[in-house]
C-alpha cells in the first residue's frame, strides 16, 4: 500500500499567531513586573501568550489567557502560581501548552527542563512533539520509516516537571503528554472535576515518565484514570485513586489510528503501590489492565503494509510490566487483569 509522500501541515502548527511577551530565552530570567501585570489583565479572548521567562503569581492571582512555552527559548523556565489560577474556562486553546516548533529545514527546537508548580490549572496541561496527538502529520511521516521512536523522543519537549498543581477538569483531557515525551514527572498533584475521555494521557512512543504520590478525585465518562498508549518505561507509584469504577490504568497500544504506525510497546513500566478505593466494585472496570486493547479497534488495519511495530502486528504486546503492591480496598485482586506475556503481577491485596 503506498502512502503519500506529504499530506500537508498539521492543526497544531496552524494555530493564531502568539503574543509574545519580552523574556531572556537563554537563562529564564524572572519575567519583568509590567510583563506579568499584562498577562493578569488579558482575557479569555485574548492570544495566547507565549512567555521565555520565569512566571511568578500570587496566591488569588487568575490568569485567564492561555500560556505557551514554545521551543528552545522556553527552557529552564519555571511557572509558579504561589497558589494563583490558570484558567481555560471559555476557550478552546490549551489553558497551558509547552510545545516544540517544526523548523523549515524540518528540524525541532524543543524546550526542555520546564517546571510547572503551585498552581490550580482549570482545564488543561498539553505537552506537544511532532503532534498533538497519535494522528498528526509530521508524527505520521516519521512513522513509516524505522527508528520512528527515536525521532519523536528527541522532537518532544523533556524533563518537565510538574508538582502541587490542583486539575480542576472541564470536559477535556487535564494532562496530555503527547507523542514522544519523555521525563515528565507530575507529583503531590490532584486531579479534580470531570474528563470526556481519561485524566492522564501519554501517547506513543513517550517514555520514562514518573506519576507519583497523585490523588485522583475526578470523575470519567466512560474511560480509564490513565492510559500508557504505546507508552513504555514510565513509573506510576503512591497515588490515591477515588472510586475509579471506568477503570484505573490501561496499558495498550493504539494500532493504525490516524493510520500512524505505533511503534513502541507499552513494556517495562513500574506500578506499584497505588491505592484503588471503591465505593462499591459491582460492575468495575479493572483498577490495572494490561493489554486491554489486542488489536481490536476498528481502526488497526489504518496503518498496514509496513514490515514493524503496529502495521506488522496490531497486538498489544505490553510485556515486561510490574504490578505489585497495590491496595484495592472495597475490591479485589481480580480486578488487576493481565492479558499479556511476561509480566510481573503479585502482593496486590
Amino acid at each position: 500500500m503506498k502512502r503519500e509522500a506529504a499530506i500537508g501541515l498539521h492543526a497544531a502548527f496552524l494555530a493564531a499567531p502568539l503574543l509574545v511577551l519580552p523574556g531572556s530565552p537563554a537563562n529564564a530570567k524572572a519575567c519583568p513586573v509590567k510583563t506579568v501585570s499584562d498577562l493578569k489583565a488579558a482575557d479569555a479572548a485574548a492570544k495566547a501568550v507565549a512567555i521565555s521567562c520565569d512566571l511568578r503569581l500570587d496566591a488569588g492571582d487568575v490568569v485567564r489567557a492561555p500560556i505557551e512555552l514554545s521551543g528552545s527559548k522556553a527552557s529552564n523556565v519555571t511557572i509558579d502560581c504561589g497558589g494563583g489560577t490558570l484558567d481555560g474556562t471559555g476557550y478552546k486553546a490549551h489553558t497551558l501548552a509547552i510545545r516544540s516548533i517544526r523548523q523549515t529545514d524540518g528540524s525541532w527546537d524543543v524546550p526542555h527542563n520546564v517546571t510547572v508548580r503551585n498552581c490550580t490549572i482549570k482545564g488543561d496541561l498539553r505537552i506537544i512533539g511532532m503532534a498533538e496527538n497519535g494522528q498528526g502529520t509530521w508524527l505520521k511521516q516519521s512513522s513509516i520509516s524505522e527508528g520512528h521512536t527515536a525521532r519523536a523522543q528527541a522532537a518532544a519537549p523533556a524533563k518537565i516537571t510538574v508538582s502541587n498543581v490542583t486539575f480542576i477538569a472541564n470536559g477535556r483531557i487535564p494532562l496530555y503528554a503527547g507523542p514522544g515525551t519523555t521525563g515528565l514527572d507530575v507529583s503531590g498533584s490532584q486531579f479534580i472535576g470531570s474528563t470526556n475521555s481519561v485524566v492522564i494521557y501519554f501517547d506513543a512512543e513517550s517514555a520514562g515518565n514518573i506519576v507519583e504520590d497523585n490523588v485522583f478525585n475526578i470523575r470519567t465518562k466512560s474511560r480509564e484514570q490513565i492510559a500508557l498508549d504505546g507508552s513504555a518505561d514510565n513509573r506510576i507509584a503512591g497515588n490515591t485513586f477515588t472510586d475509579p469504577v471506568n477503570g484505573g490504568i490501561f496499558l495498550y497500544r493504539n494500532c493504525g489510528e490516524g493510520g500512524t504506525i505505533r511503534h513502541q510497546a507499552p513494556q517495562r513500566n513500574v506500578i506499584i503501590g497505588n491505592t484503588f478505593r471503591y465505593k462499591s466494585a459491582s460492575g468495575a472496570k479493572p483498577a490495572v489492565w494490561i493489554g486491554s486493547r489486542q488489536g481490536n479497534s476498528r481502526y488497526c488495519f489504518n496503518d498496514a503494509a509496513y514490515p514493524f511495530g503496529s502495521s506488522l502486528n496490531s497486538r498489544d504486546f505490553a510485556e515486561h510490566n510490574s504490578v505489585t503492591q497495590n491496595l484495592l480496598p472495597g475490591g479485589s485482586p481480580s480486578l488487576i487483569v493481565n492479558n499479556d506475556a511476561d509480566n510481573q503481577v503479585s502482593g496486590n491485596r
